[in-house]
């Protein structure tokens, strides 16, 4: 499945290959467990990172899972009925995540740096909208540099990590909701 939506979109699959469990932990590992607003996944994919951030301990009813593939909706909802799936684009998140709801944290997979950087400026922007102050933002890159390609507003970076256990290797970057 993965290597077909590779095969037809792989600007918007953004990767060579799955991400690890490896790098799903680690990203997981980012989200606290406490909490009583929503944790929204963008681009599941094969669903690595949500199944790692139920086994981190995020209740199933407070994942939101947004992906734009159809392919991926299906899977991702048969593997995981118990969580929410939105078929939809990151372009749209404040139209897609209920008005007025809680969000702690936004967990993103998506390529930004192979997206047009309009729609990355659009995608990103929306963070700082939704996310409540004081929840985070977490997301990966294959540019192991330690600086983000976008400095969303009013969110700050707090920490990032490594995982060479991945292909590619790739950096994890933690970002908190200041203003």
């Amino acid at each position: 499945m993965f290597l077909r939506e590779w095969i037809h979109h792989p600007a918007a699959v953004g990767a060579v290959w799955p991400s690890s469990g490896r790098l799903a932990r680690r990203m997981a590992a980012c989200v606290p467990r406490c909490g009583d607003g929503l944790v929204v996944e963008l681009g599941a994919g094969t669903g690595a990172v949500t199944q790692a951030l139920l086994e981190h301990g995020i209740a199933a009813e407070r994942l939101v899972v947004v992906e734009r593939s159809p392919h991926f909706v299906r899977h991702l909802r048969r593997k995981f009925p118990s969580v929410t799936v939105l078929h939809g684009d990151a372009r749209r998140l404040t139209e897609l995540v209920p008005p007025r709801a809680r969000v702690d944290a936004i967990v993103s997979s998506l390529p930004l740096r192979s997206l047009p950087q309009a729609d990355a400026r659009t995608i990103v922007a929306q963070w700082g909208q939704v996310l409540r102050l004081g929840g985070c933002a977490v997301q990966f890159t294959y540019d192991l540099r330690n600086r983000l390609h976008y400095e969303p507003s009013g969110l700050r970076q707090c920490s990032t990590h490594l995982v060479w256990a991945n292909v590619p290797p790739a950096r994890v970057f933690t970002l908190e909701a200041c203003s």
